[in-house]
């Protein structure tokens, strides 16, 4: 059973930053691509970053340069720096596998302006 466990959200004024951490489960992690994708209020639910077994990553072209996702194999954890964040960039955020998804509850952004 693949557990998804996304934290570090909150309300943050435009141009600040937040890190978002998901744990995974063990059994899933060490052989997995990982991804972050994010829904706005009314809108699907898109791909922002993907990270791959080798290390190697990209991005959404709406946070190429201001987002970095990392992953830590040894606490089967994967991260999501946000810098420079936009109202645009509000959305419930969630982690999971690449391609074959898997939801956990997400985690709240919300940037001001």
């Amino acid at each position: 059973q693949v557990q998804l466990v996304e934290s570090g959200g909150g309300l943050v004024q435009a141009g600040g930053s937040l890190r978002l951490s998901c744990a995974a489960s063990r059994s899933l992690f060490s052989s997995t691509i990982m991804a972050w994708y994010r829904q706005a209020p009314g809108k699907q639910r898109e791909l922002v970053a993907r990270i791959f077994t080798d290390g190697s990553t990209n991005y959404a072209a709406s946070v190429k340069g201001r987002f970095t996702i990392s992953r830590d194999n040894a606490q089967y954890t994967v991260y999501l720096q946000m810098n420079n964040l936009k109202p645009e960039d509000t959305a419930v955020y969630y982690c999971s596998p690449w391609p074959n998804t898997r939801w956990g509850q997400g985690t709240q952004v919300t940037v001001s302006s």
